[in-house]
Formats: C-alpha cells, structure tokens, sequence
C-alpha cells in the first residue's frame, strides 16, 4: 500500500513543481499587468501547498523522487515551447486551463488523503487545503476567461 502511496504523492509532487516553473514564468511575461499578480499569488499558495505535500511523504517515510521532478521540470519546459507555438493569447488560455486541470488534481489529491486517513487527521486539515485549491481554481478560472474574451473576441467575425 505504501509503494501506492508513494507513486502517487511523488506524481502530485512533481505536478507541483512543473505548476510552479509554469507560474513563474507566466508572472515574468505578465510582470506589468494585473494577470502577473493572480500569476504570483497562484505561486505562492501553490507553493505552500507543495510544502504541505513535503510533509506529509515526510510524516509517511516516503522520500521524493528527484527522476519524477526532473521529468516534470522538462515536461514544462516542452508545454511552454508548445503553447508558444499556439501564439501569445490563445496559448494563455490553454496554459489556464492546464493549470486549473493541475490545480483540479491537487484538490482531488487532499479530498484522497482524507478519505484514506493514512494520516491523523488532528494534524492534516484536508479540508481546508482542499476548499484553498478551490479558490485556487476559482481565480485561475477568471483570469481564464478574461483572457479567452481578448484571444477570441470578435472570432466569429472573420468567417
């Protein structure tokens, strides 16, 4: 059951990492504009959540697989280039819905530690990590349509 466990919070984890090189450079790209906030703010929470997730494989004895965070990290670097090539506001709206799919995982992932109580529950509010992946997805989700609005808007005009 361990060994499960294991692959699956070392796949969450590295889906936490590949989401954090992804923000940080959506926040870069975005520095000057109000959606380089919700970038850098994503940022953080989901780093904190990745904490979260280090703490517990630690409470577990289940180590971090570097070859999983390493795969992930180039896995960004090929979704980047490839989001690129979709132009600069639909490949937003794409790397939008990449991240709340991401986020939607993460969320699932505590709701999954709840129901399993692998944990003592006193120390791990599933909950509530759960309820802020929610808002999570709540803010990625506007700043999505926002920017399918400005890729999209007036689409239908140039059949």
């Amino acid at each position: 059951m361990l060994k499960n466990l294991d692959i699956y919070l070392n796949d969450h984890l590295a889906g936490a990492v590949a989401a954090l090189e992804f923000l940080a450079n959506l926040r870069e790209q975005h520095k000057d504009e109000p959606l380089g906030d919700v970038f850098g703010a994503l940022k953080v929470d989901i780093d904190a959540d990745k904490e979260v997730l280090r703490e517990v494989m630690r409470s577990l004895g289940i180590e971090e697989s570097t070859v999983r965070q390493t795969g992930a990290w180039a896995a960004e670097k090929v979704a980047r280039a490839r989001l690129k090539i979709a132009g600069d506001q639909p490949g937003l709206v794409l790397a939008l819905e990449g991240l709340i799919m991401g986020i939607n995982g993460k969320r699932m992932l505590w709701r999954s530690l709840a129901v399993a109580k692998v944990l003592n529950p006193a120390k791990w509010n599933f909950e509530k990590l759960e309820r802020g992946a929610k808002d999570q997805i709540e803010r990625a989700e506007a700043a999505r349509i926002q920017a399918a609005q400005r890729a999209f808007h007036g689409a239908s005009d140039q059949d």
